[in-house]
């Protein structure tokens, strides 16, 4: 693909995917082969990151459709070739973290999309969003420490950016309980990490959201915003 034309952004906003399309199937080692080197990449392009993360849930049954959208995100990287995130050291590192879920978003099973497909099916957006927050939170629980451990310490509580203000709501408030039996522990998980000063819940809105990039495809001028936030 050398001679390829360049594109934009690495996936078509409209184009969804499943396993029973109708199209033809592709050779299985070529698709595997390619998606490989593209999650490798991954690692200094976290733009790239749903993408691949969408197409990797097609290993195994990958037909026209999806290597046409893998070879469109090589065609992404070969405008991009320059791209990537510079990691260097500071003095004054101070770890937050966003939060955000794209509700049903495989055709499939309707299962959500949280940076990776989420492992149940959530019955609403606010479920979808406390999914992911509680994801969120873990992973930044988990960095605490081992920050702590390379002596960078975070002594106030880590920042957690959610654009759902009910997810807030329910974190804090037992009046909601009712409602919310079917994700009780998550509940009770998000309550306790707050109280003990280890995350903080902070509302951000949607159009401030930092990581729509790594949970939907999106139009090119939004995608390049967000893009920018990552420092790619």
């Amino acid at each position: 693909m050398e001679d390829c034309k360049n594109t934009t952004t690495p996936m078509n906003q409209k184009e969804k995917f499943s396993k029973d399309d109708g199209i033809d199937k592709v050779e299985e080692h070529q698709f595997r082969s390619l998606i490989g080197c593209l999650m490798y990449l991954t690692a200094i392009r976290p733009d790239i990151m749903f993408d691949v993360s969408m197409l990797s849930r097609f290993m195994h049954c990958a037909s026209e459709v999806h290597l046409q959208a893998a070879n469109r995100i090589v065609r992404y990287i070969k405008g991009t070739v320059d791209y990537g995130v510079k990691y260097t050291h500071s003095h004054n590192f101070q770890l937050h973290g966003y939060s955000d879920s794209d509700l049903g978003g495989s055709i499939d099973d309707m299962k959500s999309t949280t940076g990776k497909k989420q492992d149940i099916v959530a019955q609403s957006t606010t479920e979808a969003e406390y999914v992911a927050t509680t994801a969120a939170v873990n992973q930044a629980i988990w960095l605490r420490r081992m920050l702590a451990d390379l002596h960078m310490e975070q002594k106030e509580p880590t920042q957690i950016l959610v654009d759902n203000q009910t997810t807030i709501f329910i974190s804090n408030n037992p009046v909601f309980h009712g409602r919310t039996k079917h994700f009780k522990i998550k509940l009770s998980f998000l309550r306790e990490a707050q109280r003990e000063g280890e995350v903080k819940l902070i509302y951000c809105r949607t159009e401030d959201q930092g990581v729509d990039v790594l949970t939907k495809a999106l139009p090119k001028a939004k995608f390049e915003a967000l893009r920018n936030k990552l420092s790619v």
